[in-house]
């Protein structure tokens, strides 16, 4: 399924997530930048209800602004569900 990054449906900011996951990690600020989702969560919790093996990391990042947060989720497809 491909959808538009205007669409704030939360099945469209699925597709889009499990689709940015298949290529590889991704953080929750990224996802929030880049992918026009703003509770990247959520999204995550729906995913995995779904069957879909996400597993999380928390890691430390500066957003645009120069600010450090810790504790950002880090999102990445496992093969086994770990």
């Amino acid at each position: 399924m491909t959808t538009t990054i205007q669409s704030s449906s939360s099945s469209a900011q699925r597709a889009r997530l499990l689709a940015r996951l298949q290529l590889g990690p991704i953080d929750t600020l990224t996802a929030r930048r880049e992918l026009n989702i703003l509770m990247p969560a959520a999204r995550i919790k729906e995913l995995k209800e779904r069957g879909n093996p996400i597993s999380k990391q928390s890691i430390s990042m500066t957003d645009e602004q120069g600010r450090t947060h810790h504790g950002i989720a880090l999102y990445y497809l496992t093969q086994t569900g770990e």
